[in-house]
């Protein structure tokens, strides 16, 4: 069984700061490509940040120069640190990430999310 847990969420005013957590447990062999997904009321989930094992990242057009996501290989761990926020960010985020089990079988896994909610 694995598990991905998000932290980190809550309200916060234009123009401010969040750090989002995730981390992973359970029967992973190895994690590989981590993401951040979001999804506003009545939207679909979209891709915010990807970060590979070896660290490599992209973004989303929106939160570029805004997000920035990093990731802990020793401790099976990525966060995605929020600036500028914008009423837009206003949405769930998702942690996803592709793993290798025990068996050597490639898998995903999702997170329950964590609500973000930028306001005034």
């Amino acid at each position: 069984q694995v598990q991905l847990v998000e932290s980190g969420g809550g309200l916060v005013q234009p123009g401010g700061s969040l750090r989002l957590s995730c981390a992973a447990s359970g029967s992973i062999f190895s994690l590989s490509t981590m993401r951040w997904y979001r999804q506003a009321p009545g939207k679909e989930r979209e891709l915010v940040a990807t970060i590979t094992s070896g660290g490599q990242t992209s973004y989303a057009d929106s939160v570029k120069g805004r997000f920035t996501v990093s990731r802990e290989n020793a401790k099976n761990t990525m966060s995605l640190q929020m600036n500028s926020l914008k009423p837009e960010d206003t949405a769930v985020y998702y942690c996803n990430a592709d793993y290798s089990d025990y068996s050597g079988r490639l898998r995903t896994w999702w997170g329950q999310g964590t609500q973000v909610t930028v306001s005034s």
